[in-house]
């Protein structure tokens, strides 16, 4: 038996990127899984290409600012799977970074706000009903935020979307607990996904910083959210977990600043 055998779970911006590859790590792992996302057609190829494998996936069109359209992809969800077990909040929105905080754009902010934090509240509202009457008390919300959520790597917008989300993973795993329903969060570094197509450069650069030596894989993010859904971390709840190469705990500028001085002080 398959760790996610007659889970259904619903993803979130679930076509592509970090959404894909944990739509493909739970159907490989038995769930039925509903990819939700604003890009129809991008949903449907990788639904289908999930069915190829021999895993169960449907795809829905649904944008997270809406509440009839996240409503309607719950009920979708349960009805298609006869249950649904865990949610993926992993839709989000990042508007450009302003050098220039003068710069910054309310309608901007309100953008990224509205997907990343509210969009999550919208799903989480709307599919806590769902996850109360899953058997054995394994449903399971599972928030996507990003290490801009709890130290500064730029973006103020979104980064005060995911910091929020962490708030909210928090607080909801508090009241969402007497209904047997966990709520955790991952925290992501620089991930390897296609908004990075086209700057292999920045990568590698990135990749010079992570303590560890590489930037992450959409993978390394799915193996963390389908532990935080499973059985495995049953007595797991309210935390944030960062899947980041170690990122958190460097401090790679002042460790150069330090070498540069030192290496200036031998030469004098």
């Amino acid at each position: 038996m398959k760790r996610f055998d007659t889970y259904g779970v619903m993803v979130t911006g679930g076509a592509r990127g970090i959404g894909e590859a944990t739509a493909r790590r739970f159907a490989a792992e038995g769930a039925g899984v509903l990819i939700a996302d604003r890009d129809g057609a991008s949903g449907a190829r990788t639904a289908a290409s999930i069915r190829e494998d021999g895993g169960l996936a449907e795809h829905i069109v649904c944008d997270v600012a809406d509440r009839d359209s996240v409503d309607a992809a719950v009920a979708w969800a349960a009805a298609a799977f006869g249950t649904l077990d865990v949610l993926v909040n992993n839709a989000y929105s990042c508007t450009d970074h302003h050098e220039d905080f003068g710069d910054e754009r309310d309608e901007e902010w309100l953008l990224d706000l509205d997907v990343s934090l509210v969009g999550a509240m919208r799903c989480a509202r709307a599919a806590l009903p769902h996850l109360a009457k899953a058997p054995g008390r394994r449903g399971a919300i599972v928030n996507i935020g990003s290490v801009n959520g709890l130290s500064y790597f730029g973006n103020h917008a979104y980064s005060a979307a995911k910091a929020g989300l962490v708030s909210l993973t928090r607080t909801l795993a508090q009241t969402a607990a007497a209904q047997g329903v966990r709520v955790n969060l991952v925290a992501p570094g620089t991930i390897r996904t296609p908004v990075w197509e086209g700057r292999e450069a920045t990568l590698t650069a990135a990749a010079r910083i992570y303590p560890l030596g590489r930037v992450g894989e959409p993978a390394d993010i799915a193996a963390a959210v389908t532990f935080l859904a499973s059985a495995d971390a049953s007595w797991i709840t309210g935390v944030t977990l960062p899947v980041d190469g170690g990122i958190l705990g460097s401090n790679a500028g002042f460790t150069d600043a330090l070498a540069a001085e030192a290496a200036a002080d031998s030469l004098g």
